[in-house]
């Protein structure tokens, strides 16, 4: 027998009882590990990965070159870890494959939020709708640096235009955490209103995004300026 089957069978037992809820940050990699690192003591391995990196957030967001430095992780490992925050996003965009209209902003802050799950650089995404707010399609248009300023409005303009919307919703993330509008945000968001607008679209609402929480600049007012 592995003579570490019993702190495994135990943590696990422990998962199957109360879920991840009342784990730590290390013994939550310990359990991930178990999977990525059969035949090991991952103990220690999760203590550093966490002493190194400092919460179980980071250690996820963590480049695998970065994993790797840490003793015992290899790259089927680090792959492991980084499948986490994608997997996380996947599983939210699918719970909501079916919400197939959008009446709300908090409806539309719902129904984007998932998309950043895990998402390290700055995105944009575009709600495509028609008259009845039904989604036509919502995909991303823009990921790179963090600069708003390098939104295409041509090219939100022309995926808005192929399907036949009647109005979109745009939503980008603040990688710094903070989900408040910038100036540049502003800007941005008035060529973008008028452009659209001069196509018979509006822009119901832009969407900030910092982690798990959002902010409508509808509800900010922006839009009766």
């Amino acid at each position: 027998m592995h003579p570490h089957n019993g702190h495994r069978n135990r943590l696990r037992k422990r998962f199957r009882a109360e879920g991840l809820d009342g784990f730590n940050d290390h013994n939550a990699l310990e359990l991930l590990l178990f999977y990525a690192i059969p035949r090991q003591d991952v103990n220690p391995i999760a203590h550093e990965l966490i002493s190194r990196f400092g919460s179980f957030a980071n250690v996820c967001d963590a480049s695998a070159e970065e994993l790797m430095k840490v003793n015992g992780i290899g790259e089927s490992a680090a792959l492991f870890l980084k499948l986490i925050p994608s997997a996380s996003r996947y599983y939210g965009v699918s719970k909501l494959k079916n919400e197939r209209f959008v009446s709300t902003i908090e409806e539309a802050g719902s129904y984007l939020l998932p998309r950043f799950i895990g998402l390290r650089n700055e995105a944009v995404y575009l709600m495509c709708l028609d008259v009845k707010g039904k989604i036509l399609d919502c995909r991303m248009v823009f990921e790179g640096s963090v600069n708003s300023a390098a939104i295409s409005i041509r090219k939100i303009v022309e995926t808005a235009l192929a399907f036949n919307s009647t109005s979109v919703i745009i939503a980008h993330n603040h990688v710094s955490g903070i989900a408040l509008p910038s100036k540049e945000d502003e800007v941005t968001t008035r060529r973008l209103r008028d452009a659209l607008s001069a196509v018979g679209i509006k822009l119901v609402d832009h969407i900030i995004i910092a982690e798990d929480d959002y902010v409508s600049m509808v509800s900010d007012g922006f839009f009766s300026s």
